[in-house]
């Protein structure tokens, strides 16, 4: 062996073992000598272990592969033991080397080494030497572990070992046993599994052994063993007991010795180990056939034979079906029945069949159990059996063959259920403990008889998936169960695989580490199917099988499955992940989260920064933002709950703090309310699906907990019992006998749900429902957790329920609500309560009552000892239980009321509510009036549920104030004084303050000013709250100050004063103060530590931070930050991981308390989650930052770049408050700081984030704050920090200071020569310092220019001019020059218009043309004043032949080739009306625009521009047919087919809306329009409002990929026949259209002319983009309601019906009813004659006021708390009620809006929204009236009424602010909007204009139109007229607003008003 330097490790012993072979084969043993052999033998034993590990503890794990000892050793072992001289000790030695050898042996062994080696061993066992036999024994042990490591079949290698090992116990010799029994006792001691058994099994055949030697040996060793594996006798013993019993119970009568000592072993007596082991012992017995035997173990048990059959009768009949021999079975069987027949009253009715069917599942289940036997002839001999069974026990009517397939699988079909319930409950061990064998045993079992039982296996997917994901987190199980679990997926139809893959891949990649190779193997198996055999068939399932790529092995499938989804959107993965994060499946959503986790990562951050960016988010990151948060906040507990919560927390950081005005939150409220009380059957079935549906079969599927999947399943079959729901619905030809009714609601259901509810129809599970004892109350005080405490409230009310049908669904839950889920508990409770009260025990309701007190009670109680969870989520079920009796008592109400109004055509079985209603709720609303409203409004206000407090306060406040009123107009009649005095001196200022408290928890602002106008003498707390809300920080400062003069002592100053300083700020000064107060109060410590920490990193100190941090034990943000912070300082990866798990564990809490809605309310939780993840973002960038001050390379350079963008990206999409910005920025400069870089790029970013902070500063009005950060930046060197600093300066009203600082800044950097004389053309070339910049900064100046009013407009002109000469592709540049040409050109007198204005003019077209072009922020200001300036001058006789006309028409020529045509779109209907423009050449490059528009949108342009060809107007319904008819050419977008479509639908609706119809006869469209009904379905879109409104994008970026309508906005699908004529006077027909989204939308085609309405939406929903663009707006979510408005030609549209609507007039009416108040007697009209005769407007007034609005006192609020019991609902309602009035107020306003009675005014009963329909009375049109309006939009007592305790102030008042402003703002954009008026003028401007043509033929439309939109022109700039004639003030917005208001409700105005309009109310 001299050359084996270059062999390996394997090679060189694999030489050396060819060595030792060739030198024993060649060269005889020398020196033969015993002691020598002995030496040799040991030398050779130690050999092995020093070629394969050297020195050290031997273990069979260290080994190399393929080393082959065992050959070579066992030559030498034959050469040495055959030698003459060998002793016995040689012998052993021999031995001892061979088993040495066996130890390291690592290649495979084939039969014919394996059979050499078991004859030598045996052979030493046979020897008559001791020594020698036992050292055999030990090689026995070794040859055995060898087979168990290596060999792919150790079961039948090690079977045939002991074969060999019992003859030795039939030798001859005692002394071979002896050693033979030691042997066997080695054997199990080293062994575990096959060779276990065999061992045990081996020595407890000893014990029947006579020899006392041998038997007491073999007990020594079965001692030894339970010692050795732990165990006890009875656990070792038990897994075998089949084998052993039969073999000790056969002994019975000959040799009962065996079985007293096996039983002295157990510790049990013989007579119970029969018992136990009847099930094994038995069956064998009754094959034989062997009476005697079987007499004695009766005897034995004290019966007699045929009573064994009767108890064990599966067990013998599984047995005797498995009998292989020809006609075996039936031998037994007939045996059997005659040991039956002989014992029977009536023998002649048993056979076989009988016998069968008494224990057929059981039978079923013990045969299935014996398929996953690992033994294939056991397998085989179970299928044959069954097979058996189902032949013999087939029904002679059964229509399959006997003995077919078909017959085999119908059988095992009908009964598969059951037996897999029954194994599950061996599983589960509901009959006793199973040994790990079994287990592995019943799961292989799953799969075989998923193969016997075929695709039908799918009945009982649910549970198999159940039991296979509750093994396969078992080590032990795992491989059993993945085994069953490729059989059953094999089995499946392709279509129904789907529902399994998610589930299926999610718990394999969850659980893939923890698998064996053989698991792996076969998980992968399972994966490949799924995905390379099915994937195709998948479809949408695809989307859920887990993300493949972290596991290497799985790479191929990986592959496949990226091919598969290549075609995938970002959107569609992401939508994908969101659906599966929300399954109800734990595992599953898991995966998703971490899968969703890496889709938000850097990664695809693009794409979510996209859906995250302008004035409002993708409607999915409403859908992403619920999901996370229902994650974060899934109920639960264990690791997989807190590992999704940890998940979803840190994908919410990724996502960030989103602004939650720009998107709403997806949430599902599936809740139901039960009118009847469970006394309607209908709605009782209505209530058991839901319960179904939305509660249980969700759980079943996706639980993996058996057992309580039996539970799930038991309610289901008895709520699908309760449903009449029978097998007859699935059996073929079966559901004509089911009811029609009980089959269509059956047939109701999903599909997914019918196929898991479908197998328990017939299922028979039950329950052992035992009596649960009854509780004493309160229950609440004597639970420990909340869980505790609502289980067992709910199981006491389950007991306590009245009522048939309420038992029959609740008493389902018993088990399910006892043993798990506290969401059922949670669902069920509302109901319980609700029925329990509504019954009439008067025990059970006040026992309801104590207990919501004491839960109430608790929450105020400061001495509680109830934790924190416990209380809060507690408080939070009172609450939502209170608000469910609420919601059924308005429901209720309703209900009543609608049976009133409909009582002479009602029937009483039309209502579902119960006839005693009335009781039920005088019952109810005794239990809720008796609960202390200020312990409800204290309790709330602890749980910070402040609204509940709000509205309890207010609901109290409004009670006081209507008693008052009513109490002071009484005393005014009187003319009792003191009692007016005393009314007029409750000012409830305290009730007030308390308000205003709430309104500041609450975080609005807008609430708490207008309470504040109602506090006479505001407290300085009064002042630091409204200060703080509004975020002047700097006067909050002030107020805190002053306080701590008078308190020095009180902790809440100190810390107000310190949040002053931390939101302005000022670190240094917070710093100061905290350690100035710590000297004092060294106590405060805990309460101060996070402002010490964070004041203490922002200086840079961090040895302070650490020393804070190490020394307390408080955690809040602040410190969390910390911690995260110094770890990144220390470089520490691991402690920056694990400070950031704990961060965000700590701040997800909040989240999780708050609810999945609760994303306003833990927005601060979320921003610091935002903070958890920049730092962890930074701090990999960091780490390369730290190469010092020589820079960076060039890859970090790239990295800090892409970082830095991120970053800013996030920072946008956060709310644009200071308060939130600023800290994102102080993180980030401390973040950067850490790097210790000094390189320019860190240095810059520090910069930027100064000037950031500056700004948002400024715009805030901290403009001390904001200097401070200019100063920062300008340290930094921070280039163009001198244009914050101008616009600082501008802020403070110093225009001209703004400009000198600017100019000076820009003089010292070059951006304008030294010198003032120096030409502009002298300045150096200034790209370097970054083009855009450039071009901003001269921007700047310009407009400060312009502003300064100092400087003629050629030379701010050119000052812009220069700036787009720079860089002309900037929109806001190109905005801003043509802005100033436009503004410029309006100053310019008539005549020089005409001249100088057109340059003008044409300027001002390029310019906005370019800004069109190059973006869309401007898109609603440019393009509708780029058509004005064009079409204008093209209708003008004297500016249409010019030069400069031409110009403009070809710059808009060229716009609309280069343009995206959808920001054309956006101003269509501007485009479209001006289609009968006469100069020829503008309307052939309209013609251009309108053909190019139509051929890009034609679904969305087409119903607007298909009525032009039906108008009566012959010049533009010629225009548009040639349009039309060009356009069906083209080919592309479907356009020819959609306008041929379109044609014949809008035809056939026109004919609709002007057909004359009568409402008392019923009207069918395919009698009167039979056309549209053939055209359907249709690809013509539903002409919905947002359906045809063109989006922009926020970027100009985007233009190109830019999608501008909804993706599945609905189309045409079906129209109902039937039309519904309303009542009205024109008679519309109200029809009913299904779109393709499977929703029903209803329109009302009606004669009128429509084009005002669908202008007025049009201008409305440009005014809702720019509200939504504007962030007071949008933060108040200032909206107006819009909806869909089709003209069809000037006579007849479609007008969309607006759901969910009631008239104000009908809501007022029904509130006075019931306060039998009418609403119109003679009184009142007595009162309104007076009034008209009355010339004095005080004194009509004053009659107005006490002799009419005294009969109604307001009462609109009820409907608010009726309507929205639930508080935060109601909140948010009467915010948006209030806010939308506000905003339609200001709208209606403007554009002259009249005719605002109360039918004309809609509520939204789902949301509070204020809907305005009806708008012919426009223009002031009111004013024209016979009654001429005097008001300018209805204000009336009522209408403020639904405001709430501020009325006007506050919310409206500060909405209609913002709204008048915006108006004023974007007064040219709304103009150009409304421009469309002149140019399609209505058909009544068109009958004033032929009027007053009649006397003077030179007026134009232009001058008639001027006096409709003249006065909305100066409304817009400013300008208020109480009357149109009136001359006007100039005022601004708030003056405007307010003077607005006094008009809308002086009573000397309203009591002028027409009385049909409602003033009264």
């Amino acid at each position: 062996m001299d050359d084996d330097d270059s062999l390996t490790d394997t090679e060189y012993i694999t030489r050396a073992l060819a060595e030792v072979d060739s030198r024993f084969e060649k060269h005889p043993v020398w020196n033969t000598a015993p002691t020598a052999l002995q030496v040799l033998a040991k030398k050779l034993g130690a050999l092995p272990c020093l070629l394969t590990h050297g020195s050290g503890q031997c273990s069979m794990n260290l080994h190399k592969h393929g080393l082959a000892f065992a050959p070579v050793y066992l030559k030498v072992a034959y050469r040495l033991v055959d030698i003459d001289e060998s002793t016995p000790l040689v012998r052993a030695a021999i031995y001892g080397l061979l088993g040495k050898s066996l130890l390291h042996h690592s290649s495979v062994i084939d039969d014919r080494i394996f059979e050499d080696i078991l004859g030598f061993i045996v052979r030493g066992m046979r020897e008559p030497e001791r020594v020698v036999r036992l050292a055999a024994g030990r090689a026995v042990v070794n040859f055995i572990k060898l087979i168990q490591h290596l060999d792919d079949r150790p079961g039948e290698l090690i079977a045939a070992t002991f074969d060999k090992i019992q003859s030795l116990f039939r030798h001859s010799d005692n002394r071979v046993r002896e050693t033979t029994t030691l042997t066997v006792g080695l054997v199990g001691t080293a062994s575990t599994g096959i060779a276990l058994r065999e061992s045990v099994c081996a020595l407890i055949m000893q014990l029947c052994e006579h020899n006392p030697i041998l038997k007491g040996s073999a007990v020594l060793q079965l001692h030894a063993l339970v010692k050795h594996h732990q165990k006890s006798p009875y656990s070792l013993t038990s897994p075998y007991l089949s084998r052993i019993a039969p073999y000790l119970v056969r002994r019975l009568k000959t040799n009962p010795g065996g079985i007293e000592e096996f039983c002295h072993f157990l510790s049990v007596s013989p007579h119970d180990f029969v018992n136990l082991t009847l099930k094994y012992t038995l069956p064998p017995l009754f094959a034989n056939g062997d009476l005697k035997e079987l007499d004695t173990v009766a005897a034995e048990m004290g019966t007699n034979v045929a009573r064994l059959v009767l108890d064990n009768t599966h067990p013998i009949l599984a047995h005797a079906f498995m009998l292989q021999g020809v006609g075996q079975t039936n031998k037994t069987l007939q045996f059997i029945l005659n040991v039956l027949k002989d014992a029977a009253n009536q023998p002649e009715s048993l056979n076989v069949a009988t016998i069968v069917i008494s224990c057929n599942v059981a039978l079923l289940t013990e045969l299935v159990e014996c398929l996953g036997d690992e033994d294939p002839d056991v397998v085989d001999a179970a299928s044959r059996g069954l097979r058996k069974v189902a032949q013999k026990i087939a029904p002679p009517t059964s229509k399959a063959p006997s003995g077919s397939e078909e017959e085999y699988t119908n059988y095992l079909k009908e009964h598969m259920l059951g037996i897999i319930t029954a194994l599950n409950d061996t599983l589960q061990e509901a009959h006793g403990k199973q040994p790990i064998e079994s287990k592995q045993k019943i799961l292989r079992s799953f799969g075989e008889f998923a193969k016997q039982v075929g695709s039908a296996i799918n009945n009982v997917s649910p549970q198999i998936m159940a039991t296979l994901q509750t093994a396969l987190i078992v080590p032990q199980l795992s491989d059993a169960a993945l085994q069953s679990w490729y059989a059953f997926l094999a089995m499946l139809e392709p279509t129904d695989i789907g529902p399994h893959v998610g589930p299926t891949s999610a718990s394999f990649v969850a659980s893939w580490s923890s698998f064996s190779e053989r698991g792996q193997q076969a998980a992968k198996q399972c994966l490949d199917y799924m995905v390379l055999n099915r994937g195709q068939a998948l479809g949408q399932y695809l989307s859920e099988v887990a993300d493949l790529s972290s596991i290497p092995e799985l790479a191929e499938t990986n592959a496949v499955l990226a091919k598969l989804r290549d075609t995938w959107t970002p959107q569609q993965r992401l939508t994908a992940l969101l659906e599966r994060l929300e399954s109800e499946s734990l595992v599953v959503a898991i995966q998703a989260a971490t899968e969703l986790k890496a889709f938000l990562s850097e990664a695809d951050e693009a794409y979510v920064r996209s859906l995250t960016f302008g004035d409002v988010f993708d409607p999915l990151v409403g859908h992403l933002v619920s999901a996370l948060y229902r994650a974060a906040c899934r109920d639960g507990e264990g690791a997989q709950t807190q590992t999704l919560r940890d998940l979803a927390f840190d994908c919410i950081g990724i996502v960030g703090a989103i602004d939650p005005d720009r998107f709403e939150l997806r949430i599902n409220d599936g809740r139901m309310i039960m009118l009847s009380n469970f006394t309607d059957e209908t709605e009782s079935m209505a209530f058991a699906l839901h319960l179904i549906r939305d509660v249980l079969v969700g759980a079943f599927r996706s639980t993996s907990d058996v057992k309580y999947q039996s539970y799930l399943a038991y309610a289901i079959q008895q709520l699908l019992q309760f449903c009449n729901f029978s097998s007859a619905l699935v059996t073929p030809g079966g559901s004509n006998s089911v009811p029609i009714k009980t089959r269509n609601r059956w047939n109701s259901l999903p599909k997914h749900l019918l196929e898991t509810v479908s197998p328990l129809l017939e299922s028979r599970f039950s329950m052992d429902i035992r009596p649960f004892k009854p509780l004493a109350y309160p229950i609440y005080p004597h639970q420990e957790t909340y869980r505790q405490w609502i289980q067992a409230w709910t199981s006491d009310l389950i007991q306590k329920v009245s009522g048939a049908r309420a038992k029959q669904i609740f008493q389902a839950f018993t088990a399910v609500v006892r043993n798990k889920d506290v969401g059922v508990a949670h669902h069920l409770l509302p109901h319980l309560v609700l029925n329990v009260l509504a019954s009439g025990n008067q025990d059970d309701a006040g026992a309801i009552r104590i207990e919501l007190l004491s839960v109430l009670e608790d929450q105020v109680n400061t001495e509680s000892h109830s934790s924190a969870d416990k209380k809060l989520l507690s408080a939070q079920t009172v609450f939502m239980l209170m608000d469910h009796l609420n919601m059924w008592l308005r429901a209720v109400r309703q209900d009543l009321a609608k049976q009133k109004a409909e009582a002479n055509r009602r029937t009483s079985r039309n209502s579902q509510v119960s006839s005693d209603a009335g009781e039920q709720m005088m019952r109810i609303d005794s239990i809720l009036e008796n609960i202390d409203q200020g312990l409800m409004a204290k309790a709330a206000f602890q749980c910070k549920t402040y609204a509940r407090s709000l509205m309890n306060l207010e609901q109290q406040l409004m009670t006081c104030r209507l008693r008052d009123a009513k109490a002071r107009h009484d005393a005014v009649r009187r003319g009792d004084t003191e009692v007016i005095r005393a009314i007029d001196a409750a000012n409830y200022q305290e009730q007030y303050e308390r308000l205003h408290e709430l309104y500041a928890h609450l975080d609005e602002p807008d609430g708490m000013e207008g309470i504040s106008t109602m506090i006479m003498s505001p407290s300085l707390e009064h002042q630091i709250r409204q200060h703080e809300s509004t975020g002047t920080w700097t006067s909050a400062q002030s107020c805190w100050e002053v306080q701590l003069q008078y308190e020095p002592d009180n902790l809440d100053h100190h810390l107000g004063l310190l949040r002053c300083l931390r939101n302005l700020g000022h670190y240094d000064s917070l710093r100061t103060h905290v350690m100035g107060v710590l000297t004092k109060h060294p106590e405060w410590s805990p309460q101060l530590i996070g402002y010490q920490v964070e004041s203490e990193w922002m200086v840079g100190r961090w040895d302070d931070v650490q020393t804070l941090v190490d020394k307390t034990e408080a955690r809040p943000p602040s410190v969390l930050l910390a911690q995260i912070l110094l770890a990144m300082r220390k470089d520490d990866a691991t402690a920056v991981d694990n400070a950031v798990l704990e961060a965000r564990r700590s701040l997800g809490a909040f989240i999780t308390a708050t609810g999945p809605s609760g994303y306003r309310r833990s927005y601060d939780a979320v921003l610091n989650l935002h903070l958890v993840h920049e730092l962890e973002v930074v701090n990999g960038i960091v780490k390369d930052l730290r190469a010092g001050p020589v820079g960076l390379s060039q890859g970090s350079d790239r990295n800090l770049d892409k970082l830095l963008q991120r970053l800013s990206a996030r920072f946008d999409s956060t709310l644009p408050t200071f308060r939130i910005r600023e800290p994102i920025l102080n993180m980030w400069r401390t973040a950067f700081n850490l790097s210790g870089s000094h390189s320019d790029g860190v240095k810059e970013a520090t910069g930027r984030s100064w000037l950031t902070s500056s700004k948002i500063a400024r715009k805030a009005g901290h403009t001390q704050t904001a200097y401070s950060a200019i100063l920062q930046a300008q340290r930094c060197n921070t280039p163009y920090s001198f244009m914050e600093n101008a616009k600082l300066v501008r802020t403070r009203e110093d225009p001209l200071r703004a400009l000198q600082e600017l100019e000076k800044a820009m003089r010292l950097f070059g951006f304008l020569p030294p010198n003032r004389s120096q030409r502009h053309e002298d300045v150096i070339d200034l790209t370097s310092a970054g083009v855009l910049t450039s071009t901003q900064i001269h921007v700047l100046r310009a407009r400060y220019m312009a502003h300064s009013d100092r400087f003629e407009g050629s030379r701010v002109c050119r000052e812009f001019r220069r700036a787009t000469d720079i860089w002309p592709k900037w929109e806001s540049g190109q905005f801003h020059l043509g802005q100033f040409q436009d503004d410029c050109f309006k100053l310019l007198s008539t005549g020089d218009k005409k001249t100088r204005g057109m340059k003008m003019n044409f300027q001002t077209v390029r310019s906005f043309t370019r800004a069109i072009r190059y973006g869309s922020k401007y898109i609603y200001q440019t393009l509708p004043r780029v058509l004005t300036i064009w079409l204008d001058l093209a209708e003008d006789a004297q500016t249409n032949t010019s030069d400069i006309f031409k110009k403009v028409n070809e710059e808009v020529g060229r716009a609309i080739k280069q343009t995206p045509m959808y920001k054309w779109y956006t101003a269509f209907p501007q485009i479209v009306s001006r289609i009968g423009i006469h100069n020829p050449k503008a309307y052939d490059v309209l013609a251009v625009l309108l053909y190019t528009v139509i051929q890009e949108y034609p679904k969305q342009a087409l119903w607007l521009f298909s009525a032009v060809a039906k108008s009566t107007d012959s010049t533009r319904a010629n225009r548009s047919k040639t349009i039309l008819n060009k356009l069906r050419t083209v080919n592309k977008n479907s356009v020819p087919i959609l306008i041929s479509t379109m044609t014949k639908m809008t035809a056939d609706l026109l004919k609709l809306s002007k057909l004359e119809a009568s409402d008392r006869r019923p009207l069918y469209m395919s009698r009167v329009c039979a056309e549209v009904q053939r055209l359907m379905p249709s690809q013509v879109l539903i002409p919905l409002q947002e359906s045809l409104t063109a989006s922009v994008p926020p970027s100009s970026a985007s233009d190109a990929q830019h999608i501008p309508f909804p993706i599945n906005a609905p189309m045409f699908t079906r129209i109902n026949d039937e039309l519904e004529v309303m009542s009205s006077m024109a008679k519309p027909k109200k029809m009913t259209i299904q779109g393709s989204d499977g929703q029903i939308y209803t329109f009302l085609a009606k004669k009128d002319d429509l084009r005002k309405d669908s202008r007025l939406m049009d201008f409305d929903a440009i005014l809702n983009k720019l509200l939504k663009s504007d962030t007071e707006s949008r933060r108040r979510q200032l909206h107006i309601r819009t909806y869909g408005v089709v003209s069809l030609n000037e006579e007849a549209g479609l007008i969309q019906w607006v759901p969910n609507t009631a008239p104000i007039r009908y809501i007022l009416i029904r509130l006075y009813e019931r306060q039998s108040i009418q609403s119109w007697n003679n009184v009142i009209r007595s009162a309104v004659d007076q009034i008209k005769a009355t010339a004095e407007p005080d004194e009509a007034a004053k009659i107005f006021a006490n002799k009419v609005l005294s009969h109604f006192p307001p009462v609109l609020h009820e409907w608010f708390i009726e309507t929205f019991p639930e508080p935060s609902t109601w909140l948010a309602s009467r915010t948006s009620y209030s806010r939308t009035a506000a905003v339609m107020s200001m709208v209606g306003y403007i554009l002259g809006l009249g005719d605002r009675h109360c039918e004309n005014i809609l509520l939204d009963t789902n949301c509070g929204d204020v809907v305005h329909v009806d708008f012919d009375c426009l223009f002031e049109k009111g004013q024209a009236l016979e009654t001429p309006e005097v008001v300018p939009f209805r204000l009336t007592q009522n209408i403020i009424d639904g405001f709430g305790v501020t009325g006007v102030e506050g919310v409206f008042r500060i909405a209609c602010e913002v709204t008048l402003r915006l108006l004023r703002e974007n007064k040219d954009c709304l103009m150009n909007v409304l421009d469309a008026f002149v140019h399609d003028p209505l058909l009544e401007w068109a009958d004033r204009l032929r009027r007053l043509n009649r006397v003077n033929n030179t007026v134009d439309m232009r001058m008639v139109s001027q006096d409709a939109l003249g006065p909305i022109e100066e409304k817009l700039k400013g300008t208020f007229k109480p009357h149109k004639s009136d001359p006007g003030r100039q005022l601004s917005v708030s003056n405007h607003v307010q003077s607005l208001i006094m008009q809308a409700s002086d009573n000397q105005n309203l009591c002028r008003m027409y009385v049909g309009w409602a003033p009264y109310h």
